[in-house]
């Protein structure tokens, strides 16, 4: 049996800021979680390793509204690996006004089942 695989990770989930250390088997199976102060901390620690998801804020176009760009976020968590696409798809967005905050701006962004809404109203 080799040694057991151990990554490191800075948990976001509150304000404390854990040391996580997360290690595996050989099999890639995870044997323990160590370093969190809350459930948030070990519930982030094996997710970050196994499946990365990161929320996307950022502004969109907006036509026929008082400001010339809508801040949005995505509506839940997307793939790390597809932030990349999420931002790309939402800097070609041009949305018209008047928008409501927590309107659909964007369906599906990317393809990743996310939809993309307003976190503020203007119009």
């Amino acid at each position: 049996m080799s040694e057991p695989n151990i990554s490191h990770y800075l948990c976001i989930g509150c304000p404390l800021g854990c040391r996580l250390e997360v290690e595996e088997d050989d099999s890639h199976d995870i044997v323990e979680v160590r370093g969190w102060s809350c459930k948030k901390g070990e519930r982030y620690g094996r997710e970050e390793h196994t499946d990365p998801r990161r929320m996307v804020s950022t502004t969109v176009r907006i036509e026929g509204a008082a400001l010339a760009r809508l801040p949005v976020k995505t509506a839940d968590s997307v793939p790390k690996g597809e932030v990349q696409a999420v931002c790309e798809a939402l800097r070609r967005l041009s949305v018209e006004g008047p928008v409501k905050m927590g309107d659909v701006v964007a369906a599906d962004v990317a393809g990743t089942g996310v939809d993309v809404v307003a976190t503020r109203s203007l119009g």
